[in-house]
């Protein structure tokens, strides 16, 4: 397939598949750069929970959003879209393809399709909301949005204060529920997509993880977490492998029965990852031990590259 424009290859799927592994190799096959678009490798203070690529897979390919942030700045997604965007301009002015990796798929969808836009919120809503949130826990904030958007609380995260918050103040802003925000009209952009995702059985991805989790402890996630500890209300730290740890920290749990949430509520988190995949249409899928190069090949074959 010819395309009239330079091309974005999306590398998707659940955590801890081998996307990253997979980016790379597609990078060096077309000898071009990643974006990354894991929400929760932008921050530099946080290492080996959000499994950040080794320093011999930056060495491999040119990586751009990994560890450029800090977990004391505000960083939104739709910053984000704006500097993918801007970083996708001046990378297709040398190169004709380019790579986006991440398991994150409204980061992924920001930047390909554009954000919804939603009505402006007055600070007053957020800190009403952020107040309730402090005085009467999520619990009471997750039964509103279940009440007023069952739609959104289906999918959303709402074990995430963050996400649920959001959700919420642009319902009492607006009177309408969050999802008929969602799902707007595709903004135009300067290049086509292509995405490639990654699966197995649920078996396999699980197992993996819970690999994962036990290398994440062996290589330090726990001296992470203790040295992160002090910030733990910052919202970049409301994230799984963290908050678990925290909660140990603060002496609420054994230590054997943090790193079992980890595995729980990482294995929960692919869940909602291959959800959100697997709603588009557009994705490529292949088994996960698909060398690039069959990939490139297959794709090939079918006229889709």
């Amino acid at each position: 397939m010819a395309f009239s424009q330079p091309l974005l290859i999306c590398v998707v799927g659940p955590t801890a598949i081998g996307k990253t592994k997979l980016a790379i190799n597609i990078a060096q096959l077309f000898n071009t750069e990643i974006i990354s678009a894991d929400s929760r490798q932008f921050f530099k203070e946080m290492t080996i929970g959000t499994a950040v690529p080794s320093s011999q897979e930056l060495d491999a390919a040119p990586h751009h959003f990994i560890q450029n942030k800090s977990i004391f700045e505000t960083y939104s997604v739709g910053d984000f879209e704006t500097e993918a965007l801007e970083t996708l301009k001046q990378l297709f002015k040398k190169k004709d393809v380019a790579v986006m990796v991440g398991g994150s798929g409204l980061y992924v969808d920001a930047v390909v399709k554009g954000l919804d836009s939603f009505p402006k919120v007055p600070k007053e809503i957020r800190e009403a909301l952020t107040l309730e949130l402090e005085e009467n826990g999520l619990a009471s904030l997750q039964k509103e949005l279940e009440n007023k958007d069952a739609q959104y609380y289906k999918k959303v995260d709402h074990q995430n204060p963050h996400r649920v918050i959001r959700a919420l103040e642009v319902i009492r802003v607006s009177g309408k529920p969050y999802s008929s925000f969602l799902n707007q009209k595709k903004k135009e952009r300067f290049f086509d997509t292509l995405y490639v995702g990654l699966t197995a059985e649920r078996e396999v991805i699980y197992s993996r993880i819970n690999q994962r989790v036990d290398n994440m402890m062996d290589e330090g996630l726990l001296d992470e977490a203790k040295q992160l500890y002090k910030h733990r209300e910052l919202n970049a730290l409301q994230t799984v492998g963290y908050k678990e740890l925290f909660k140990y920290l603060d002496g609420t749990v054994e230590l054997e029965v943090a790193v079992s949430e980890i595995k729980k509520n990482t294995r929960r988190f692919a869940k909602r990852q291959n959800t959100w995949f697997k709603k588009n249409p557009a994705i490529h899928w292949f088994n996960y031990t698909t060398s690039a190069e069959k990939i490139v090949q297959e794709l090939k074959s079918k006229n889709a590259l």
